[in-house]
This record gives C-alpha cells, structure tokens and sequence, in this order.
C-alpha cells in the first residue's frame, strides 16, 4: 500500500465513528441506568440484579473470543467484519427494546427468568456487532497515527450519542410515559433502538477493509488464543489495564442516579436575587451532560497529547487523573454542589483520552501480533479486548450491585440507611479510584512507544510490498 493510501477521507472516518455512536446508545444504558432500572423501575432486588450482571456478563465475555474466531474466517465481497453490521443491527434492537420492556407476569420467578433471558441474548447480539466493529478500525488503515485519528473521530460521535441517553432519555419517559414509567421506558428505547440500526447501516456503506496481511495457512483457534496470551505481552497489559478501567468507571457511572437521590437529593440556590429548587434528577442529568462535554473536548485533543507524550503514558497519566478526581469526591457533603461538578469536570475531561487510546492502543498491538508472529489475527484480538472490557463491565455492574444489597439498599424505602447511603457515597469515590490507580501503573510498564510503532509500521509495509 502506498503511504499516501494511508489517509483516510474525512468521510469515511466520520461514517466509521457512526458505528460506535450507534454502540455507545447501548453501553450508556449499560453504564448509566441498566442497574437503576432493574431495581427502581424493572422490580428485581438489588441482589437478585448483581447475580444476574455476573452471570449474564460473564458469559457474554466468553463469546467474545468465539465471535473473534468466525470474524476472522469470514468471507464474504464485503469484506470480514463489515457485513455484521447489517446482519445483527436489526436484532439486536429488537433485543434492546424487549430487555427495557417489563412485563405483566404473574410471579416474581418469571419476571426474573424474563430479565435473564432478554438481557443475556441482548448481550450476545452486542457482542454479534461489537467485536467485528472494533476489528474493523484494524483493517481500514496500516497506519498507527491514522487509527489515533480514527478513534478520535470514533470517540467523538461515541461521547456524543451521551448527551442523548443522559440527557434526553429520561425526559423521552416522562414525556412518552407519564406515570407509567415501564411504558416510557420501552417506548424511550424503541426510539433509541431504531436511530443506532440507521447508523450501523451509515458505517457498512462508508467504510472498506484495506489491511490485508501475507497469506499464511490459518491456525487453530486455540494456538491464536496462545499467541496472544504468550508472545502479545502489550496486549496483555493493556487487556489487563482496560478490566480495571472498566470497572472504575462502570461502578461510579452506575452509581450516578442512587447518588444524587438519596445522597445529594435537591439543591436550593440564589441566583441574581432569585430563589431557585432543583430536583436531583435535574442535577444529576447536567451533572452527566456536563461531563460529557468535557469528555469530548478531551476526545478531540488526544492527538496533541499523544504526540507530545508516548500513547500508553498519556492514557496512564489520564487514567490517574481521573481517579483521584473520584477520589477526593469523599470528602464532599452534599451542599459542596458546585465542588462535586468541578471534581466531575476534571474526572470527565480525564476519561476521554483514556477512551481513545485505549482501542488505538488495541490496533497497534495487532501490528506488533503480525510483527512478531507473520500472522494478524484482528478479529480474535480483538475479541479478546472486549472480553476484558465486558469482564471490567461485569464486575464493576456486580461490584455495585452487591455492594448495595450488603449495605441494606431497599427501592421502596424513600429515605434510605445511613449504612446505604454511606455505601452509595464510597461507590462514587474511593472504591472505584483504587481501581484506575491499578490501571495507571499497569500501563506505565507498557512497551510500544511511538518511535518503536513507527518501526513496526515501516517492516510490515515492506513485507507486504
């Protein structure tokens, strides 16, 4: 390939980045609201919910591996991971759809049973999506700095999509459900449902597979999976960094709405002579909406940090960051108002170089896999990495999960324990910073720099040629 075919069109990175604006509907509903929901809106017992992220998560993270596997050896005109886009977009809205739907069941066995199967198949059809997605951003550019620049589109539409489930979404359920909040709910997710199929079908149409390694016989499933475990170590490290990421900003994300309801609840101010009340959904909404603005503007100036600083020490040093800003949200009582968002500003800005490194951090371990091996294997490492993102996921939602049906967190109490409440309080801070601390030394010890990736880049372009 010739290095002026290196760039990408503004097009196509705009019309790849769709595809996880479509993506990122789900996931925040996963990380903001999904345990809300369950315990608040759903019926299901904090307890009951924790078991079933466990369970349904971890599973989902065992597909992963398995749907990298067929990626790789599909062929099709369109390319390998491209027409998953179109094959599952449809079910997996229907999936989404019936998972936030509640059901008129006559026992709590089946009701419980129903939110186990929707959630569990929802997940996998995610997974039917997701993993050749993310392989895809391998294999539409040789280049490392291009993928930087790709994922920072692909984060950019990501964080964007935010403002319409943190914002938006829970006004959809007032307004479409009125006191029948399981109706808004279904109702508010068919809407999101629908939009996130229209954008898999954007990216499917603007995208093209370029990257196509020597050919070489394939190998086993699980002699992939051991070379990826055994000669991959960047990968190792960045797998083992992104469950501890994972599971720092699932547990205090998550914890947003039992915070600012039972912890901060309604805040009275004075603003220019007048009196104004505002209800904790209300500040927790601009608390969330705040945030992502914030986590966009870090999105967008990734590259300039990642020039000046290796990749891995820019998202270590954010990572780190983002941590003690959660941290020091312990020692804030509910009337430091404007201090709780000001720690939140920083904690979001943080997050949004993490984000977009850590998938460009991915692709270049894939160069490094080829590099050193002669062969890529993109989907199953892909898949690997978001097996570490849903094994992240998955503890982080039970962590939370538990911590609140151990602390006596009970859904039809309007004033909880001080118990809960002080557990409410610790998810949001102290708890999740020890895990992106973790994460932050991990990656310190990370391999790849950008002088090294350059080299890489150069050797495989000639033996390709």
């Amino acid at each position: 390939m010739k290095a002026e075919a290196h760039n990408l069109s503004v097009k196509e990175k705009i019309g790849y980045s769709f595809g996880d604006a479509a993506s990122n509907l789900y996931f925040q509903m996963y990380m903001v609201f999904i345990t809300y929901y369950y315990t608040n809106v759903f019926g299901i017992t904090a307890r009951a919910t924790a078991i079933m992220f466990l369970v349904g998560r971890i599973w989902d993270a065992f597909n992963d591996p398995i749907m990298g596997y067929l990626a790789d050896r599909t062929k099709t005109r369109w390319g390998k991971f491209r027409p998953y886009l179109i094959w599952f977009a449809i079910p997996l809205g229907v999936l989404g759809v019936l998972t936030f739907t509640t059901p008129d069941l006559s026992s709590d066995i089946l009701k419980l049973a129903y939110a186990y199967i929707t959630y569990i198949l929802m997940t996998m059809a995610y997974t039917a999506v997701n993993v050749p997605y993310s392989a895809l951003m391998a294999v539409i550019t040789p280049s490392a700095k291009e993928r930087t620049v790709v994922s920072s589109y692909r984060f950019v539409a990501a964080f964007s999509m935010q403002f319409i489930v943190q914002w938006f979404f829970l006004k959809f359920v007032d307004v479409i459900g009125g006191e029948n909040k399981q109706l808004g709910w279904s109702w508010s997710m068919i809407i999101l449902a629908s939009f996130s199929i229209i954008l898999y079908m954007i990216t499917f149409a603007t995208t093209k597979e370029r990257v196509q390694p020597a050919k070489k016989e394939s190998t086993p499933f699980l002699e992939d999976l051991k070379n990826l475990f055994t000669i991959n170590k960047p990968w190792v490290l960045i797998g083992i960094a992104t469950i501890f990421q994972l599971i720092f900003i699932v547990v205090r994300t998550s914890n947003i709405m039992y915070y600012f309801q039972y912890y901060v609840k309604g805040h009275e101010m004075t603003l220019f002579g007048n009196d104004y009340s505002f209800s904790f959904n209300f500040l927790a909404r601009t608390f969330m909406v705040t945030g992502t603005v914030m986590t966009i503007a870090g999105a967008v100036l990734t590259m300039k940090f990642s020039n000046y600083f290796d990749k891995a020490k820019t998202y270590a040093g954010f990572l780190g960051l983002a941590g003690i800003a959660a941290g020091l949200t312990y020692l804030l009582s509910p009337d430091n108002i404007i201090l709780i968002y000001i720690l939140n500003l920083i904690f979001s800005f943080s997050v949004g170089p993490v984000s977009v490194l850590q998938w460009s951090i991915y692709t270049d371990t894939d160069d490094y896999s080829e590099w050193k091996t002669g062969k890529r294997a993109t989907g199953i490492l892909m898949a690997a990495s978001l097996f570490a993102l849903k094994l992240g996921l998955a503890i982080g939602g039970a962590l939370l999960a538990g911590l609140l049906a151990i602390v006596g967190f009970d859904a039809d109490l309007a004033k909880q324990t001080d118990e809960a409440v002080n557990g409410i309080v610790l998810s949001m801070s102290l708890l999740p910073a020890i895990f992106a601390i973790i994460g932050m030394v991990i990656m310190w010890f990370y391999p790849l720099t950008n002088k090294m990736m350059v080299k890489i880049e150069q050797e495989l372009a000639a033996r390709r040629t």
